[in-house]
């Protein structure tokens, strides 16, 4: 058996509705961020095995805007870890379903913070070594 060294990795596909979006028919950017942290929150929960929270968002970056009807793929990855954190890199990816045209559209990155049953900070594992 091979163990693979890839970074702790979630991928989530969202279609966006007239709903997620603007007066402009494009995507809410608060509707953008609320997806892009419900994937930091899975990959890092499955890091931990322990509830976890959002600490900080920084550096997010809405690049080109995303127009109702197009899929977006979320890419979340643990890129480091500290005592009780990990620091997770998002990226969002819009495709038009109907060209298959795709572009990064959003990117960020979230600290996520590994409770215990106290909810308390507690341990988190380091990444696997390169």
């Amino acid at each position: 058996m091979t163990m693979s060294t890839a970074l702790p990795e979630a991928r989530l596909l969202e279609m966006v509705f007239p709903d997620h979006t603007n007066h402009l028919g494009t995507l809410f950017g608060g509707q953008a961020l609320a997806w892009m942290d419900k994937a930091a929150f899975i990959v890092a929960s499955r890091h931990a095995r322990r509830t976890v929270v959002t600490a900080r968002s920084e550096e997010v970056n809405f690049r080109v805007p995303v127009g109702k009807g197009q899929l977006v793929e979320l890419v979340a990855r643990i890129v480091g870890t500290g005592h009780s954190s990990m620091k997770v890199e998002v990226e969002m990816t819009a495709e038009d379903p109907l060209t298959g045209d795709r572009r990064v559209c959003t990117t960020g990155r979230f600290v996520m913070i590994a409770l215990d049953s106290n909810g308390s900070p507690t341990p988190v594992a380091a990444l696997p070594a390169a």
